[in-house]
């Protein structure tokens, strides 16, 4: 317990060093704080000066025949679009009676921020929050690598298993999400943090309720996150083959063999009570998600983004919030974007898309080429794939950013996958970790800092702005 608690500590204090300036104030945006704050007062709508962007706007205008409706107005045609869809022209418009903003974001983070809400209201401090959350993560990231090991899944030993930690802890693009405070990274945060959990619950379908706990908070954190159901599914279904065949006797196991139409009745039989208290938490947190959804938008799966007040709103209602059409984009940002080398002062410069996964955690190279795929393996990258996919084809691609921060939906499992791929961390490896902790305490550094290292524009894909 003393090595959790002092990795704890080791994560509060590199994280509040670096962060500094900010601790002690409230982040320019701080959506999640407003929220808890509306909450305290009975509301789920934001009034007063709002601070930061990607709001959604809720409008209700009169029309010429006197009636009131309540939408928003479109750009890409002079029509008014109300929430349940139907169109009206700009011409039938008489005046506008009430705007109202709701934060378009999952809203389990500002549950978290309720304790800073009580203490400054509206002026409550998010950052030390995020900064306290994001400290959890190097404990329980080596809690989840030392489950691993027991399980049998990994051979690494204490020693390689804390290189890991601090490959997610500050060599992945979480050491910049975790120093900012604003909306975006916090829910990075704790979307990461909530990862860890599920994941250590699902190894080997062990604790089933408390993975779809996680597994429903995660969703209603970052949309994305819902997708990493794969995990716990493929545990249960290997947990359940195994004691049917245990239960076949000593050769059945010891061979994995199974008359394969009685068995495959026998594991469904074992594994349908494991995935129904899986499941339960995960109805639970879903329920109540829609009927939030439908008491602000008439939509129980509208987040507010369709509503956002944002510059991207004519490519959405072109090509939707996630198509096709977005996905070269974000495979572009995602693996190959690289940093700009000049011949003078600042010397180096980022795009506002950010530098490439591999750039930004280059030991993740290693996951090409694993030595040992234990079967746990097959899993892990369903479930990474699960995940990346609605960021990849989603209308965002992160911007503004230092390295591609929707990895960190998935990120937790690409450190399982080196934690199982067997490959020694001797001297590439760690040199590859070092250089990703030296690369990402620059950009925890400067972003949002130093300007001069980072660009608004100046290449193909740098198109989509804020947020």
């Amino acid at each position: 317990m003393r090595l959790y608690a002092v990795l704890f500590a080791i994560g509060l204090v590199v994280y509040g060093t670096v962060a500094w300036d900010r601790v002690g104030r409230q982040s320019p945006a701080p959506h999640f704080v407003l929220q808890a704050d509306a909450w305290l007062h009975g509301q789920s709508s934001i009034e007063g000066p709002l601070k930061g962007d990607d709001w959604a706007k809720i409008e209700t205008v009169t029309l010429d025949d006197g009636t009131e409706v309540s939408g928003r107005r479109l750009r890409t045609r002079p029509m008014f679009k109300a929430i349940d869809g139907t169109e009206i022209p700009f011409a039938r418009l008489r005046q506008t009676t009430s705007v109202v903003h709701y934060v378009s974001f999952p809203a389990f983070p500002a549950l978290l921020m309720v304790p800073s809400a009580l203490i400054g209201g509206r002026d409550g401090n998010d950052t030390i929050p995020t900064i306290l959350i994001a400290g959890l993560i190097l404990p329980l990231c080596l809690l989840l690598l030392r489950r691993l090991a027991a399980a049998g899944l990994s051979k690494r030993t204490q020693a390689e298993d804390l290189w890991l930690v601090a490959t997610l802890a500050f060599g992945s693009v979480m050491f910049f999400s975790a120093v900012q405070g604003k909306v975006w990274f916090t829910a990075h945060v704790v979307g990461v943090v909530l990862a860890l959990l599920y994941a250590w619950a699902s190894i080997e379908a062990r604790h089933p309720i408390l993975a779809g706990l996680a597994l429903g908070a995660a969703a209603m954190t970052r949309t994305p996150m819902a997708f990493m159901f794969p995990l716990f599914v493929f545990e249960a279904w290997r947990l359940a083959a195994r004691q049917v065949a245990e239960a076949d006797g000593p050769e059945a196991s010891a061979s994995g063999s199974l008359n394969l139409a009685k068995g495959k009745r026998a594991v469904r039989k074992a594994i349908v009570p494991v995935l129904v208290r899986f499941a339960l938490p995960v109805v639970g947190f879903a329920i109540a998600g829609m009927a939030y959804n439908y008491a602000r938008f008439h939509s129980p799966t509208e987040f507010g983004h369709s509503y956002l007040d944002v510059r991207q709103q004519t490519q959405i209602e072109q090509f939707g919030l996630a198509s096709y059409h977005y996905l070269a984009r974000n495979l572009a940002v995602a693996f190959t974007l690289l940093p700009d080398l000049l011949p003078r002062a600042p010397f180096v410069q980022i795009g506002g898309h950010g530098l490439a996964i591999w750039v930004t955690t280059p030991v993740l190279l290693f996951l090409l080429w694993p030595r040992q795929k234990p079967p746990i393996h097959r899993a892990l990258w369903v479930t990474v794939a699960a995940v990346a996919l609605p960021s990849l084809i989603y209308q965002n691609s992160g911007w503004f950013q230092f390295g591609y921060r929707f990895s960190l939906d998935y990120m937790v499992f690409l450190v399982m996958l080196l934690a199982i791929g067997g490959r020694p961390l001797k001297g590439v490896a760690k040199a590859l970790i070092v250089t990703g902790i030296v690369v990402n305490l620059f950009g925890a550094i400067t972003f949002d800092r130093k300007w001069q290292y980072y660009r608004a524009g100046g290449n193909a894909y740098d198109v989509v702005v804020p947020h």
